[in-house]
């Protein structure tokens, strides 16, 4: 397994909360769409907007939040269903690239925004890392559930992180006018389930695993500054495990001249070999010793293992050197403290 800042990850969700997230599944091939400009489009084939803070964001995602904002204390935004025929209509005139948002209704528009979300050929949350987050969620400890769900949240692409990131930021601005519109953050991730976390099956469809998915949900869009972004003590734990890399080449050479020197020794001669001192066997040499702690089990053998790693750091505990920034360091990009996910995609 590749060290990467993917595998660092799901190695810290693994260790610290017993977490495994999957890899995201390889594209077999190019998604084929019907020609349709906005809705049912693969994200790297729609029109895409850089925004300073977020990255590439859809432009209909752009144009649409950016109409809502002003109309923000519409009531029962998101939750009342707009006219279906006007719906229909404005989907047509969008599909074919006209200016149709700046008459239109907010209760339109938002609908659009939900549809939008759900008719993705690709949802914006991969289904590979659902029950992940599902089982972040269901954590007893407070800091640890928010640490594992940040964490999870920059395992995302960065074209689905930009977007997301986006879109609960805008969400999060909707729930705090909940006093005039009356949709707060639970009621926001409510309807936003379908677009975001659909259940894939009637198992998935209990209500404690549809609250958990609310929850989730939820907690992005109280805490929006937190998505896709990771702590610099988890960034700082990447640069440790690179130290390993080069050890794996000390292996290999290791086992190369372990092989040259038998067969060296099998073709010289006796004089040869008494004329000469004996060579000392490879593993004689500290420096070449393979220390079977140094490998971890299950798949992760550029690893090094929980009782290894606390030993490299004597004076801090694995778990305070490991868990994320508290949620108040969070809250600022500056000084250094934390990295957009997107610049290691």
């Amino acid at each position: 397994m590749k060290i990467t800042d993917g595998n660092v990850i799901r190695f810290h969700l693994q260790a610290l909360y017993g977490i495994s997230a999957k890899n995201f599944a390889k594209k077999k091939g190019k998604l084929v769409y019907t020609g349709a400009k906005v809705f049912g489009v693969p994200l790297e084939n729609l029109p895409r907007r850089y925004i300073p803070e977020f990255g590439l964001v859809p432009c209909f995602l752009v144009e649409g939040c950016s109409f809502l904002l002003d109309r923000v204390g519409t009531v029962g935004l998101f939750r009342k269903p707009g006219s279906l025929s006007r719906v229909k209509i404005l989907r047509e005139k969008l599909n074919r690239g006209d200016d149709a948002l700046s008459t239109a209704s907010p209760y339109d528009i938002a609908t659009l925004v939900k549809q939008f979300c759900r008719e993705l050929p690709e949802l914006l949350f991969p289904s590979e890392i659902h029950a992940a987050l599902l089982e972040a969620q269901a954590l007893p400890d407070l800091q640890g559930k928010m640490a594992a769900l940040q964490l999870l949240s920059c395992l995302l692409p960065a074209r689905n992180s930009s977007c997301l990131q986006y879109l609960f930021d805008f969400l999060h601005k909707v729930s705090q006018r909940c006093s005039d519109n009356l949709m707060t953050s639970s009621n926001l991730a409510t309807v936003f389930v379908p677009c975001l976390l659909p259940p894939p099956n009637k198992t998935e469809m209990s209500e404690e695993r549809l609250e958990l998915r609310v929850l989730v949900l939820r907690t992005f869009i109280e805490f929006p500054h937190v998505f896709g972004v990771i702590s610099k003590t988890v960034m700082d734990s990447m640069k440790y495990f690179m130290n390993f890399v080069h050890l794996e080449d000390v292996f290999k050479k290791r086992n190369q001249k372990m092989r040259s020197l038998k067969v060296k020794r099998s073709e010289k001669t006796v004089l040869r070999i008494q004329s000469k001192p004996k060579v000392r066997p490879a593993v004689s040499d500290p420096t070449l010793v393979c220390d079977p702690k140094l490998r971890r089990s299950v798949g992760l053998e550029t690893f090094p293992n929980i009782q290894l790693f606390r030993t490299c750091m004597p004076n801090e505990d694995l778990q305070t050197k490991l868990l994320l920034l508290p949620w108040r360091d969070c809250s600022t990009k500056t000084g250094g403290d934390v990295l957009h996910q997107s610049k290691f995609y």
